[in-house]
């Protein structure tokens, strides 16, 4: 149970942040323990964690802010372990390096930059970027179904999360659809006979309806007029010569 000075300054503490959150972050106290603090960091740009959703707890001593709380994550993210505590200067893991001026915002804060960073400790794991980033992809499915704490908690989330997860589907499943569009074979004429030589057509591309400059003759057929030509002139100027 919470002393009374670290319900009031846990009360207070809530009011501040919901004013003024730190960016990509949430947090609110269990409605049944202000000591069990529920967050959600959603991964900033330009980092593996991009637009994923992690959910974690901070655990607070009944005697806070004397004494600093223990951090936990629960959300697969490839940088912690899930439901380990972590081995950070603001978590209970180094009261000695604890500032009772601290808050949940400098806590959350401290824990997301140091998320983003690639030192270790107790708690963290070693992942290839891409694991970070296909457990970010992962993230709000996760918390949806295998997670009944954040359901409690943040039901409001649940339902973004179900339109979220509906539009990346949809997203997916056109740009599949595009990239795998079938492809048609139509006839070409070729000759004045219309000989059924067939030229392949992606059903995606504009077809020219505007009016290409498609040459109408074959190479066959430039080259048979040209010897033409040249076999005429040469009988026209054996005439002519003759003439003279």
């Amino acid at each position: 149970m919470a002393s009374r000075a670290a319900h009031k300054r846990l009360t207070r503490e809530y009011k501040a942040f919901q004013e003024s959150p730190p960016p990509f972050i949430q947090a609110r106290p269990n409605e049944s323990n202000i000591l069990e603090w529920h967050y959600v960091i959603t991964g900033p740009p330009d980092t593996p964690y991009h637009n994923g959703q992690y959910h974690g707890t901070l655990t607070f001593p009944a005697d806070y802010p004397f004494k600093p709380p223990a951090i936990r994550m629960f959300t697969p993210s490839g940088r912690f372990r899930s439901g380990m505590r972590l081995c950070l200067s603001i978590s209970d893991y180094h009261p000695k390096t604890w500032n009772p001026a601290w808050s949940v915002s400098t806590i959350l804060t401290g824990l997301l930059s140091f998320m983003v960073a690639d030192e270790s400790t107790a708690g963290s794991i070693s992942t290839t970027e891409d694991f970070k980033i296909e457990c970010a992809k992962m993230s709000k499915s996760f918390n949806n179904t295998r997670n009944p704490q954040f359901a409690e908690i943040f039901p409001d989330l649940v339902e973004q999360n179900v339109l979220d997860i509906k539009k990346e589907k949809e997203a997916a499943a056109n740009a599949s659809a595009a990239s795998s569009a079938p492809r048609r074979l139509v006839p070409v004429d070729i000759t004045n006979g219309k000989d059924n030589a067939e030229e392949v057509v992606d059903e995606n591309t504009n077809n020219n309806d505007n009016g290409g400059d498609r040459s109408r003759f074959s190479r066959g057929q430039k080259i048979v007029c040209i010897a033409v030509l040249v076999v005429s002139w040469l009988v026209a100027s054996k005439f002519f010569a003759s003439e003279i």
